[in-house]
């Protein structure tokens, strides 16, 4: 039987600081990710996770800026972008996966209506800005900007994953030889109340949704997938060296919530520390030779 792998495909991996964001830009990144997947197929059977920052927050704004009606609620926005990238991704994935079934499944997550991150938004989400751009944003649509390395971008609530709602379809898929993209997003965000789940003005970080999510699969590792190459000592400075090789206990100090690195180090720290499998860290590009141990940061209990 193959080993289980969960990826957590990041949303500025495939559309990256900097990029114009536009469907060519990203679909470059999915057709070079989706020409390593069969190569991962071969010994794993893959669960799919994809961020959605940068699309999100680019359907936020597309939606601001017409004002002939109310803006659509970011859990619906999420669901809408599930649906875009999980679209191009299984586009991509069927042309290279000639006999693996490829499904993408719009899936909720449920999320505590008492988590402290909706009184603190720290997720980011959208295109970056300059410093000087962030008053007049600010004021223009009422958003809440932070610092993200030299640019700023809006944040917004972020709340803990605790539950994969849609986990049985999941594990139906998987059953049938189906590689599954899920979560996308994070997982559109519900809390359950006396009516069924309810949508929430939040965008869940998915390195975490990923994480909940391979420790309820019993994954044999989790693989993030981002547009940095490794985990950094010492990042932004002249120090500054990759690490390719720690233990979820010595990655603790990395795991600060950041909107960064910090939400992708508490995921693996997380899935480790519940499993006992070892996890992995690095860039799109290089995912077969992180798993190989040839790139990129892997994490062992």
């Amino acid at each position: 039987m193959k080993k289980k792998l969960v990826i957590a495909l990041g949303g500025n991996a495939l559309l990256q600081r900097g990029e114009t964001l536009c469907a060519e830009n990203q679909q470059r990144n999915i057709r070079l990710f989706s020409e390593m997947i069969p190569q991962l197929a071969r010994d794993y059977q893959l669960v799919i996770v994809h961020g959605n920052g940068p699309q999100v927050g680019l359907l936020a704004l597309q939606n601001a800026a017409y004002q002939e009606s109310p803006s659509w609620p970011l859990d619906i926005l999420v669901a809408e972008s599930q649906g875009m990238i999980g679209y191009t991704l299984v586009q991509e994935l069927t042309r290279s996966m000639e006999a693996t079934p490829v499904t993408t499944l719009l899936t909720r997550v449920e999320v505590s209506p008492d988590d402290e991150a909706f009184a603190v938004p720290g997720k980011f989400i959208g295109p970056v800005y300059s410093p000087e751009q962030q008053q007049s944003l600010e004021q223009q649509f009422g958003w809440e900007m932070k610092r993200d390395g030299q640019y700023v971008r809006r944040v917004v609530p972020s709340p803990t994953p605790q539950r994969i709602v849609d986990s049985a379809a999941i594990t139906t898929l998987l059953d049938a030889g189906h590689l599954v993209i899920c979560c996308g997003g994070g997982g559109v965000p519900v809390i359950a109340g006396q009516q069924g789940f309810q949508g929430v003005e939040a965008v869940i970080d998915k390195d975490l949704t990923a994480s909940v999510l391979a420790s309820a699969l019993n994954a044999d590792h989790l693989l993030i997938l981002t547009d940095a190459d490794a985990v950094y000592r010492d990042w932004g400075t002249p120090q500054a060296q990759a690490i390719s090789h720690t233990t979820a206990q010595e990655l603790k100090p990395f795991a600060a919530p950041d909107g960064a690195m910090g939400p992708k180090a508490a995921a693996v720290i997380r899935f480790v520390e519940q499993t006992g499998n070892t996890a992995y860290i690095g860039a799109l590009q290089d995912a077969p030779r992180i798993l190989a141990g040839e790139k990129g940061t892997r994490i062992a209990a």
